[in-house]
């Protein structure tokens, strides 16, 4: 009888112990579903299966991103967001970059309302993105324009020769590799760098003048890739109107008729694996060094955005 009793007890026992085994399981499997959403999207926890304004932010140098354009798929497929904030903040960056990035918006808008709103300043590569949404907002002061296209190359001869450094090369033709850093650029090549970039400008005010209808009796001034304050740009038709983030969703319910009691929740690319690792080093070895600084996320989002930045190529950017 004692025997019997002792086994019932241990069963009782291991029953238990394989219960609270089955529920630790379980919670696991929807803890590890729930990251692979939230990493897949970066979509707050709060937004899944719920219908909302998703927000995507164009910021720093603008490069042919792949996850960039993995996440404007992302997003057009999904049925939940119902309409999609650009929020842009670029001097501009390749010409490239800001082609794929058009084409990406796009598509993106044919699909469901976008509206970019721009922020500090969106020139270049970066305006060529905004032209790709159906309504653009920018603060007064926004810096905003610079529609055109720059090709730049360094001519170091006369450096090298005071240094006592002498290039020699082999060409398969005489066009090959011009311009060139290592001697005075000649005339065919300079005409050659001209067409290029000319070409690419027909291209990019043309894009203007589709998108924009209303910048038809300022394109010539447009062409001459200068930038404008919020307020001229709005004279002139390079945007829709003065404004925030507030603004771009009141358009939406205005007139794209969106629900008016969205939500708005931010859509990221996946983060870099490879690079989180190298930001985590830089911080610990810079707290270790006393150098506080460096371990800013301000800085370091800098050097993530560098990584990328081509150093040849046509660019559509603006610096002063």
């Amino acid at each position: 009888m004692t025997l019997d009793s002792d086994i019932l007890i241990d069963r009782r026992r291991l029953k238990r112990r394989l219960t609270v085994w089955r529920v630790l399981a379980i919670l696991a499997i929807v803890a590890a579903i729930v990251f692979a959403a939230a990493k897949g999207d970066q979509e707050p926890f709060s937004a899944i299966g719920r219908d909302h304004i998703a927000r995507v932010t164009i910021s720093g140098f603008i490069g042919d991103s792949r996850k960039r354009h993995e996440l404007l798929t992302k997003l057009r497929k999904n049925s939940h967001v119902k309409a999609v904030i650009i929020s842009v903040d670029s001097p501009g960056g390749t010409t490239t970059g800001g082609e794929a990035l058009y084409e990406d918006l796009r598509e993106l808008a044919k699909a469901k309302p976008v509206a970019a709103v721009f922020g500090t300043v969106a020139a270049s590569a970066a305006y060529l993105g905004g032209i790709a949404t159906d309504y653009i907002v920018a603060r007064g002061n926004t810096i905003t324009g610079s529609v055109g296209v720059i090709f730049q190359w360094a001519e170091v001869s006369d450096l090298l020769s005071k240094i006592g450094v002498k290039v020699d090369e082999i060409r398969s033709g005489p066009l090959k590799a011009e311009p060139s850093p290592f001697k005075p650029t000649t005339e065919e090549a300079k005409r050659l760098s001209e067409e290029l970039v000319k070409e690419s400008q027909v291209w990019f005010a043309g894009l203007v003048a589709e998108r924009r209808k209303g910048v038809a009796p300022s394109m010539d001034d447009i062409k001459t890739g200068r930038i404008y304050t919020g307020r001229q740009a709005l004279q002139v038709g390079l945007i829709d109107a003065i404004g925030d983030e507030q603004t771009a969703i009141k358009w939406f319910t205005d007139v794209r008729k969106v629900q008016s009691d969205l939500k708005v929740k931010d859509w990221k690319p996946e983060s870099s694996s490879e690079f989180d690792l190298f930001r985590s080093s830089v911080a610990s070895l810079a707290g270790k060094l006393g150098l506080g600084a460096l371990a800013d996320e301000g800085v370091l989002a800098g050097l993530e955005a560098l990584k990328d930045r081509p150093l040849d190529g046509l660019f559509s950017i603006w610096h002063p």
